[in-house]
């Protein structure tokens, strides 16, 4: 039978049960409850541990931790890394049918209280090595691993086959294409993020991204579409009109598969040194390096041009083999600097890609080196595109798309990706062209990044082929048109640099310090001024000034042509 003491002694039991959440038993009811400090977790404390989908700003089915290793410290100088906490992880899909998001996390026992994401290159489908440089990063200076950054990147999505970036099997499922175009950048942010808070048991004071080419589009995604996530971003050479880039790449691709027009690599640096013999002094110095890129594009003609005392053009216009070039070749060459209109609406808005500043481009004439075999891979590759069998070494953007045009577009993998007339397509295909390029581009309604205080800092080469470097200065452009010049000015800066292409070049292979210059911007208000970049390859140590767009580098006369204070910015 319970009596009244009975009941005392239940109540006075429940109480002190409680006490783990409560001050106590018996105390002074005035007392207030204590909050449980959180408490960092070790390396091996995070396997295993659950990413609840509730910390995912974007719908997923959570994700986990599914290896953390301890990593010693290597290397010396400026290439230390420092001992680290490498974890690996995972993001599940809302469609079964998806793939996972596979993703890592690099913690370093002396942490800076900052994190930066690494965007990914092509279509992605592997984890870009979140313990190297940013895109074209000072050799001379530490990764940002090595600065006590902790980093992260994804796969974006889906994991690439024996093509590696250019497999585009990811665009068969619908998931899987709005994590490429996007939705993974914001889900692997969040996850890493609750990974970094868990591992240190503070939350990071900075937040950085930076990328080249489709990690530029990342970049310039990422500050549109969450601005609030971001204090800073790096771009360099942003695929951000990514779906008029492929089907420019896929009118591109088309001409040089037609008869005669693919040109060989003793063509092509035919065609560089003629347009180094008429424009390389238009800066006042002779030094292989096209400054006044402008000028150039207005006077060089390769049915015209000169080289080496002989036309350029073979008399008749017929293929007289490897010492001209046939009219059919440079056609074709002309088709790749003079751009695309597309004659049907685009979702994005957009009706047109532009030209490639083609005079004066590497692409691809040396397949010896290591830097030369990569320059030739990403430009005019090995053999020429033919269909519907899209050899493996015909150029990166006909591969690219022809995975693209199959696997996005016709969603059928035997499709003839050749029959797709990226002018013109047919109504099904053009529907479906208009769909993806609002999600695969990236907006240029960046306001909002610039109202929470971000800076963002543009850079491409002057002779990229592969992502025109025009395209990034109608990028630019916008921004003034919408902000007007001073609003730009106080938080974007964009540069270009003469004689580098699409992530390496053996005329002018730059590099430059910008994690530092961004840092100094967020972090100090300091904002970038007389910025240098050094070339690794074409004359090691050379350095140029970066200077502000529209302007470009002229030498002055009587100086050091390998010391970047010897050339004045001038429009």
């Amino acid at each position: 039978m319970t009596t009244r003491n009975s009941f005392k002694w239940l109540g006075i039991s429940l109480c002190c049960v409680s006490s783990a959440l409560f001050t106590g038993c018996g105390g002074d009811s005035s007392d207030s409850p204590v909050a449980e400090q959180p408490q960092a977790r070790s390396c091996d404390q995070l396997v295993g541990l659950e990413i609840p989908a509730a910390s995912i700003g974007l719908a997923t089915s959570g994700g986990e931790v599914t290896a953390a290793e301890v990593i010693a410290a290597s290397g010396s100088g400026a290439a230390t890394i420092p001992e680290h906490c490498m974890v690996s992880g995972r993001i599940g899909p809302v469609d079964p049918t998806a793939p996972d998001i596979l993703f890592k996390v690099a913690l370093p026992t002396d942490w800076n209280s900052k994190v930066l994401m690494f965007g990914g290159g092509g279509f992605n489908g592997s984890v870009p090595n979140i313990a190297g440089h940013v895109a074209q990063g000072a050799v001379d200076q530490p990764t940002p691993l090595g600065r006590g950054y902790a980093t992260f990147a994804s796969d974006s999505g889906h994991q690439a086959n024996a093509l590696g970036s250019q497999d585009g099997r990811w665009g068969l499922n619908d998931e899987a294409v709005d994590n490429f175009a996007g939705d993974a950048l914001k889900k692997t942010r969040d996850a890493s993020v609750f990974i970094v808070q868990k591992r240190y048991a503070s939350a990071p004071k900075q937040h950085y991204f930076a990328g080249g080419s489709t990690g530029g589009r990342e970049a310039l995604t990422s500050i549109q579409r969450w601005p609030d996530d971001w204090d800073g971003a790096i771009a360099w050479y942003p695929a951000w009109n990514d779906v008029e880039a492929l089907l420019a790449g896929q009118y591109i691709s088309r001409t040089l598969s037609q008869p005669g027009a693919y040109p060989s690599y003793a063509k092509r640096r035919l065609l560089l040194d003629a347009a180094v013999e008429a424009c390389d002094e238009l800066d006042g110095l002779a030094d292989e390096l096209i400054n006044d890129q402008r000028q150039c594009n207005a006077i060089f003609d390769p049915s015209t041009a000169m080289v080496n005392g002989n036309p350029l053009r073979c008399p008749g216009g017929g293929d007289d083999g490897d010492s001209c070039l046939s009219d059919a070749q440079i056609e074709a060459l002309k088709a790749m600097e003079s751009g695309v209109v597309f004659n049907f609406p685009l979702a994005s808005g957009e009706t047109r890609y532009p030209g490639s500043n083609v005079w004066g481009a590497d692409l691809g004439i040396d397949t010896v080196s290591p830097v030369g075999n990569t320059v030739t891979f990403l430009n005019l590759g090995y053999t020429a595109p033919v269909y519907p069998a899209m050899p493996r070494y015909a150029p990166y953007l006909s591969v690219l798309v022809d995975q693209w045009v199959k696997y996005s577009v016709a969603r059928d993998a035997s499709f003839n990706s050749y029959n797709l007339d990226p002018i013109n397509p047919a109504p099904e295909y053009a529907q479906r062209i208009s769909e993806l390029s609002v999600g695969l581009n990236a907006g240029t309604n960046i306001s909002e990044f610039e109202q929470s205080g971000g800076k963002l800092l543009l850079a491409h080469g002057m002779t990229d082929v592969l992502v025109s470097t025009r395209a990034t200065e109608m990028y630019y452009g916008r921004l003034l048109n919408q902000m007007g010049e001073d609003k730009v000015d106080s938080f974007v800066r964009f540069y270009e640099v003469a004689g580098f292409g699409h992530g390496a070049s053996l005329s002018f292979n730059a590099t430059w310090d910008s994690l530092t210059a961004l840092e100094e911007w967020v972090e100090d208000g300091t904002a970038p001024e007389n910025q240098i970049t050094t070339d690794t390859v074409g004359e090691p140590g050379r350095t140029r000034p970066l200077c502000d767009y529209p302007a470009w580098p002229r030498y002055i006369d009587g100086g050091d042509p390998m010391v970047a204070a010897s050339f004045e910015c001038v429009e």
